[in-house]
């Protein structure tokens, strides 16, 4: 269960998300919980889920171990401050930042590389939707984006299914349509890495999900999780959702 604050809250908004969020989730069991802030609120982020079973996030990563490249973080940095998790691939980097399969490819190896988990991201636009092409969307960034991971990789990653024009849009898939496309991505992590892997595969969904849809939406057999946006903000939204 999982929630991506994209470019909202500061340090001091952090600190008091968890002060409330923590309690709320104090008994959960059996989920995974993982909350991806903004780059300068990791370390209050950190601090805030120390104690409480909850993973915190970089929502993206660079490639490379150091070097030259003004602006970017890289995955020992992230591991440093006592980050367990990344997001890559966003639909948003893919959208405004030039992420192409081949960089999701390359950010996710080396976030394996230094013990991360990443949470790799796959989804149609709106416009290949309704032409018909959401399963050639999905199969070219499966296989151009985390195909080319070695079986060992690939069994410590998270997928997750984010329709383009379901994020920030109000609008959610039906939960035919999305576990329509989880079963197709199983499909294709069982072309490329077997029956058990696919079977052990997660798989979340990513789009406008909110505390009265996940129940329905988690019911779905090849649904396994969720990658939540604006509903993660709010400590009590999102624990209603962790604990649905």
């Amino acid at each position: 269960m999982a929630g991506n604050w994209k470019m909202y809250k500061t340090a001091p908004e952090t600190a008091a998300f968890f002060e409330k969020f923590n309690p709320l989730v104090a008994n959960t069991k059996g989920r995974d919980i993982v909350i991806c802030p903004t780059f300068p609120n990791l370390i209050a982020a950190v601090q805030g889920a120390k104690g409480a079973s909850i993973g915190i996030g970089g929502q993206n990563i660079f490639w490379a171990k150091e070097g030259a490249y003004t602006g970017e973080v890289s995955a020992p940095m992230l591991v440093a401050v006592g980050v367990k998790w990344v997001l890559i691939g966003h639909s948003e980097r893919r959208q405004y930042f030039g992420e192409t399969d081949e960089t999701v490819l390359k950010r996710t190896q080396a976030a394996l590389e230094f013990g991360l988990k990443p949470i790799v991201c796959v989804g149609e636009k709106l416009e290949e939707r309704e032409g018909g092409r959401t399963e050639t969307v999905l199969a070219a960034q499966f296989s151009g984006g985390i195909a080319k991971l070695s079986a060992e990789q690939f069994a410590k990653i998270v997928i997750a299914y984010e329709p383009v024009w379901a994020i920030g849009t109000g609008k959610t898939a039906t939960p035919e349509i999305a576990e329509q496309a989880h079963l197709f991505l199983r499909a294709q992590v069982e072309k490329a890495y077997g029956a058990a892997a696919a079977g052990a595969a997660r798989i979340l969904y990513g789009g406008s999900v909110k505390p009265d849809n996940v129940k329905v939406l988690m019911s779905q057999p090849d649904i396994d999780g969720v990658l939540v946006g604006g509903a993660s903000l709010d400590p009590a939204g999102f624990a209603s959702i962790v604990n649905f």
